[in-house]
């Protein structure tokens, strides 16, 4: 059986007991890694292999070995509760092994749990799990995760009952991260609440959510588009990194995401759909900032930092450092008209 992105979504989080084989393929490595331990949790449980009732196998050891498949299928463990046996980094030669597992599995048995890299609609593979009763396959896709995705992520990290905004903005940030790297978030999330009633808010999600990595530019930029010339001259003086060519860039980026802000009904909403999303207060400063500009001002910001780049690549030495402080200034004018 074949199961489409919403039931496979569903079936991932809570597997029917009625399921014997699954089968999970994709391009995306990280992405199918995920969803395999998701998936063996939900199965049996997070300390199934301490306690011996999971038995991982390497694909290409199946081609040398057919029978080791069945015969971990059949294995009787030592400690009562639900088995599994995984095969990781499968492919063809696996099918025979597959399909002879998946035939004689009987009541009692362990699950099987395939996990293998891209697969056509061809593979034999594939075909041999969309064609069991007792089986599935399903593709892992790099395609973003759905609100149900998400809200399943969260139920599974124990962070259920989280309000409508701050599962907006979780959506967003599962746009913008790595999948590893959004587990991670996930992870620390959960430890932030972590004896925590209140259900989880927007202001949680911008506790926890990864910085951007360039804190002390962002900060000098937020001085520049809020008019503030005199901060903004202590703060440059005082900023640890960056090239002057780093600082322009962030700050194409930043006029251009204050642009986008200024372009639609909903500035706020806009930079929550940013990529990456403009979480809690910073947000607000960013909307305020992008109203008080306007789209006309922006654009003649970016046309500073068009001409100051130009400037920075010039073959004739310039002095790079005043250069890209005159460009905040220009800006911090801009913005106060």
């Amino acid at each position: 059986m074949k199961l489409a992105s919403r039931d496979a979504a569903r079936f991932l989080a809570r597997p029917d007991p009625a399921i014997t084989g699954i089968l999970l393929y994709g391009a995306d490595a990280m992405r199918v890694a995920l969803k395999r331990k998701a998936l063996v949790e939900a199965l049996v449980g997070p300390k199934a292999a301490e306690e011996m009732r999971l038995t991982r196998l390497a694909g290409a050891d199946l081609r040398r070995d057919p029978a080791a498949l069945l015969d971990a299928v059949k294995a009787v463990g030592f400690f009562p509760g639900p088995r599994a046996v995984l095969v990781e980094e499968a492919a063809e030669p696996a099918l025979a092994a597959a399909k002879a597992a998946l035939e004689e599995w009987a009541p009692g048995d362990a699950a099987i749990v395939v996990a293998a890299g891209g697969l056509g609609a061809g593979s034999g593979l594939r075909k041999a799990f969309e064609a069991a009763r007792n089986a599935v396959a399903i593709g892992i896709y790099a395609d973003p995760p759905g609100r149900a995705e998400v809200e399943a992520a969260l139920a599974a990290a124990g962070l259920g009952g989280a309000g409508r905004e701050a599962v907006g903005e979780i959506e967003a940030l599962a746009r913008a991260l790595d999948p590893g790297d959004f587990a991670q978030f996930l992870e620390k999330l959960a430890l932030y609440k972590r004896g925590d009633p209140a259900p989880l808010a927007s202001a949680d999600v911008a506790a926890v959510a990864p910085p951007s990595g360039e804190a002390e530019i962002d900060e000098v930029l937020a001085l520049a588009a809020d008019g503030d010339a005199r901060g903004l001259a202590r703060a440059f003086r005082d900023l640890g990194g960056g090239s002057a060519t780093s600082v322009t860039i962030a700050a194409g980026r930043y006029l251009r995401t204050l642009h986008a802000a200024a372009s639609a009904a909903d500035p706020e909403a806009a930079l929550a759909r940013a990529r990456p999303p403009v979480f809690g207060p910073r947000r607000a400063r960013m909307a305020a900032q992008a109203r008080a500009f306007g789209r006309d001002r922006l654009e003649t910001a970016l046309g500073l930092v068009m001409e100051t780049e130009l400037a920075l690549r010039s073959s004739r030495p310039v002095p790079a450092a005043a250069l890209v402080e005159r460009l905040l200034v220009r800006i911090a004018m801009l913005r106060r008209g």
